[in-house]
């Protein structure tokens, strides 16, 4: 088992490589081990690109032309999620491992999608295939959270972001913008919109703040931009509206499409707020999804228990008075120093990496 698992995690190592690319798919690495060597890995690279069990395939057919089928029916395919046994954007893997007549396959967690969720195993045990299955089950699903909770939950994986003081305080009393962490956690920050789907505001913070809600400091793709403006009274000139990604404007006055801004009407706009915003997201196929707003905004999706993860920098200095930031009354699982600044992790379900 311990070779399966050092096997395994070079497959989760491998598929990380797709965070940003891959949404709504989930991320998945795989390789084969032939003789004691890896002949090929690869990992699922983009969406609607093929997925990694099939990049590994063809790149052993291509290295190894009329020795491939051999070295298919000795080897052993390791692979983070269970291959998939429906055609979607690309042909099933399952029955692509089936055809090649692989030995044996290793996998790490099942894919819970109701057209995979074991069915891709049946039909590699039933092509008389070896499988292991949940090798480092628990790591592998935690690597594809989002797209787990996409699929179980029907919404995206929502994690909270704010800073504050050493005091409690995230804002001035006065509505003034005043920032609080150091240059290494907005580097961070940026990291982590390069990663997500999407990045949402309320009306005030855009306001106050004119947020650009982009990837500048870090190297990605920009996440789409989700702001909450009942009334629409966000000005037309905010950055926000700049035309450098998409934005999605949820709001009780309209339904429009203007460029790259999307106003989106909600009847009943008070009402389940946050579970109205995280639905209408899941059919727009955002998988996951970082709330930066302020106090008002954050604590909508903390008092209907609708987040999964929050990130909270607190930095050394105190202001002795403001807005207080919101209380989790939940111990972190984990911190870490970020230039200046304490980084603590929250799981709202106390699941660990």
């Amino acid at each position: 088992m311990q070779e399966h698992e050092r096997y395994m995690r070079r497959c989760l190592e491998l598929a990380l490589l797709g965070a940003g690319s891959v949404s709504p798919n989930p991320m998945v690495g795989a390789l084969l081990l032939h003789n004691g060597k890896i002949v090929a890995e690869n990992y699922h690279q983009r969406f609607g690109g093929q997925h990694a069990e099939a990049l590994v395939v063809s790149q052993v057919l291509t290295e190894y032309g009329q020795k491939a089928e051999a070295i298919f029916r000795e080897a052993t395919l390791y692979v983070s999620l269970e291959p998939c046994a429906h055609y979607g954007k690309t042909p099933p893997c399952a029955q692509l491992l089936a055809d090649y007549r692989v030995s044996r396959v290793v996998v790490g967690c099942r894919d819970p999608f109701d057209q995979v969720n074991g069915k891709g195993i049946t039909v590699l045990r039933a092509a008389g295939i070896d499988v292991v299955e949940g090798v480092l089950a628990g790591e592998a699903e935690w690597l594809n959270r989002r797209f787990i909770t996409r699929v179980q939950h029907h919404r995206p994986y929502i994690i909270l972001k704010w800073a504050q003081t050493a005091d409690g305080f995230m804002a001035p009393a006065d509505s003034r913008q005043r920032w609080i962490t150091g240059p290494e956690a907005k580097q961070l920050v940026h990291r982590w919109r390069s990663e997500e789907d999407a990045v949402l505001v309320g009306a005030k913070t855009a306001q106050v703040d004119n947020p650009r809600l982009t990837v500048r400091e870090w190297q990605g793709r920009n996440p789409k931009r989700v702001v909450i403006d009942r009334n629409l009274t966000i000005p037309a000139g905010a950055y926000l509206f700049d035309g450098n990604a998409e934005t999605i404007v949820f709001n009780a006055v309209k339904t429009d499409w203007v460029g790259q801004i999307k106003y989106i009407e909600l009847e009943n706009f008070d009402l389940y707020l946050p579970q109205q915003i995280a639905y209408q997201l899941y059919l727009m196929d955002v998988q996951s999804i970082i709330v930066e707003g302020g106090r008002k905004t954050l604590d909508l999706f903390i008092q209907a228990g609708l987040w999964d993860e929050a990130r909270v920098f607190t930095a050394p200095d105190e202001w002795g008075g403001g807005i207080g930031a919101p209380i989790l009354y939940t111990a972190p699982q984990r911190s870490q120093q970020v230039g200046r600044d304490r980084l603590d992790y929250y799981h709202r379900n106390n699941i660990t990496a």
